[in-house]
């Protein structure tokens, strides 16, 4: 049974994008820690991210960098936080956090919900200072 990643990377389920490229996507977390909590996701499913072959690795967090300086800009936060649990969705991804302090990183702060004009906006600030 493909994960909820690879549902909504084939557009079966709703998402935020955030990015695009053949090797992965970025969408906005639908429950997140903080505004602007973003997930960086290999569109192959693959369940941990120590099985990821070196060059699918590099580039996730290349493009994790280049979202997470987006993201400090859009924000205008202290730091970008980097989690890479793997417990909630049997695929990798990676969690990137805007936080001003280490317990804004707490998964106890995840919302239920958030409103999808909420994310769209965030995905948005973050689209725009990437081509910045």
């Amino acid at each position: 049974m493909p994960s909820v990643f690879t549902m909504i990377i084939a557009g079966e389920l709703p998402g935020t994008f955030v990015w695009t490229d053949d090797h992965c996507v970025a969408i906005m977390s639908i429950n997140p820690i903080s505004h602007g909590h973003t997930l960086v996701i290999p569109r192959q499913e693959i369940d941990q991210w120590i099985d990821l072959t070196p060059e699918l690795r590099q580039h996730l967090f290349n493009v994790a960098h280049k979202i997470a300086v987006a993201q400090k800009t859009a924000f205008q936060v202290d730091r970008i936080g980097l989690v890479v649990a793997g417990f909630e969705v049997p695929h990798t991804h990676l969690h990137l956090i805007p936080a001003d302090a280490m317990s804004h990183m707490d998964f106890k702060n995840a919302a239920p919900a958030v409103a999808p004009s909420e994310l769209a906006a965030a995905a948005e600030s973050i689209r725009a200072a990437i081509l910045q």
